[in-house]
């Protein structure tokens, strides 16, 4: 009979799941292995185009953590064949989104690496707000779902715990620590066999083994998302130094143009200073010979008398 529930779950959440959400993937990889129907990065149309695919594949991964969430909450108060459909489900779609996000890294360090070759300054800048832009969004979805799994990782422990002082209400933090770490606990076992409710500690005793198995694998999932984001923030270093060069060349046209309007500024001052003391040695001049002209008058007319 479970395996008949199991079968059916598993026919009905084939049907649900979106068409497209296969077909993204399917796009991505292609896009990440340079599809034919992509314009190269080189150029603005296939720049654009890669920028915008990027963008809904990153409005995807938020999905998939969205539906990660309800299924963590769904699976903590799950039970039975119940929870082992859910877990089988979450397994899936950590798996999809997990390679989903690792694709997502290399497509921005490609976005990212088409910025210096971008033909003059103004469409390098350009280029390099829209990769900071999805870059950001995409950390952003990253900081959601470790925030998420870290969620689940404290509720997770916490149940364990209260399943464990079922069988064992005076366990110590070690002890528990060691179950969820999947290590050999002879007391735990030797609790169980003497607890008066054998039945009731038993399934207790499987759902701490289950539960620890999950912490382990969100344990992993937590891990695989702390990498995710030092290889953003790396690549962010990777980034200042182009931005940096930009801004270097921006301010040092800058520079040279105040230079230069001062330069001008300078000649144009000092040719009007010409200009004024060529005026006035030409008045001088002017002068001089009309007093030389009054004077050669005055000695012709008394030479005449």
């Amino acid at each position: 009979m479970a395996t008949d529930r199991m079968a059916a779950y598993r026919a009905q959440r084939q049907a649900d799941r979106p068409t497209n959400q296969s077909h993204e993937l399917t796009n991505i990889a292609t896009n990440v292995n340079g599809g034919e129907d992509r314009p190269p990065l080189n150029e603005m149309a296939g720049f654009l185009t890669e920028v915008t695919s990027v963008q809904d594949s990153i409005g995807t991964f938020s999905a998939n953590v969205t539906r990660i969430s309800a299924l963590n909450t769904r699976s903590l108060n799950a039970l039975g064949d119940d929870d082992d459909m859910i877990k089988q489900e979450l397994d899936g779609l950590v798996s999809e989104t997990m390679t989903l996000s690792r694709q997502l890294k290399d497509r921005l360090k490609e976005l990212q690496a088409a910025v210096p070759g971008a033909p003059g300054r103004q469409e390098k800048e350009m280029r390099q707000n829209r990769v900071t832009h999805v870059r950001t969004k995409f950390m952003e979805a990253l900081q959601t779902y470790q925030q998420i799994e870290q969620e689940y990782r404290a509720k997770s422990r916490q149940r364990i715990e209260r399943q464990y002082r079922i069988v064992k209400p005076d366990a110590t933090q070690e002890e528990i620590t060691e179950a969820i770490s999947g290590g050999e606990n002879q007391v735990f076992m030797q609790a169980l066999t003497t607890s008066p409710s054998y039945a009731h500690a038993r399934s207790a005793f499987n759902e701490v083994q289950s539960r620890a198995q999950d912490l382990r694998k969100v344990e992993q999932t937590f891990e695989e998302l702390a990498q995710l984001f030092r290889d953003m923030a790396f690549l962010v270093e990777q980034q200042d130094e182009p931005l940096a060069a930009i801004e270097t060349t921006a301010v040092d046209v800058e520079k040279n143009a105040e230079e230069g309007l001062k330069e001008t500024t300078r000649a144009v001052s000092i040719a009007r200073s010409l200009r004024k003391k060529r005026w006035i040695c030409f008045i001088i001049f002017l002068i001089v010979v009309i007093i030389l002209a009054a004077v050669l008058a005055v000695e012709l007319t008394k030479k005449k008398n």
